[in-house]
C-alpha cells in the first residue's frame, strides 16, 4: 500500500497510531494559502479532530520520493476547498507536505 493511501485511510478512520508511524518526526506541513506551518503533533491533532473531510481523492503521482494528490476538502465550518497536495518522503515516511487550495463557493 502506498504512503498516500495509508495516510488517507488513517485520516478517514482517525487512526492516530498509523499516522504516527508514517509521518516523519521532522515533518512540516506548509499551507501556502495561509502561510501556516504545522509540525507532526499539530497535524495529527488536527486530523484526529474530524475537521478534515476529504472527497474525490485522486493520487496523481507517487514514487519513493514524492506523492502528488488532488482532493476536495470540506471543513467543519462548511468551507470547501479544492486542494493540490505535494508530499515529500524520507526514510519511507512523509517528511513534508505543501498545499495549494482554491475555495469552492457555497
Amino acid at each position: 500500500m502506498s504512503l498516500l493511501t495509508k495516510m488517507d485511510s488513517a485520516m478517514a478512520t482517525k487512526d492516530e497510531a498509523v499516522m504516527n508511524e508514517i509521518i516523519h518526526d521532522d515533518y512540516k506541513f506548509t499551507m501556502h494559502a495561509s502561510g501556516n506551518v504545522l509540525g507532526k503533533a499539530d497535524v495529527i491533532k488536527w486530523a484526529m479532530s474530524g475537521d478534515i473531510n476529504k472527497d474525490k481523492v485522486r493520487i496523481l503521482y507517487e514514487n519513493d520520493e514524492i506523492g502528488v494528490e488532488h482532493s476536495f476538502v470540506t471543513f467543519n465550518d462548511g468551507n470547501t476547498e479544492a486542494v493540490m497536495a505535494v508530499y515529500k518522503y524520507k526514510d519511507g515516511k512523509v517528511i513534508s507536505l505543501e498545499t495549494g487550495a482554491t475555495k469552492i463557493p457555497k
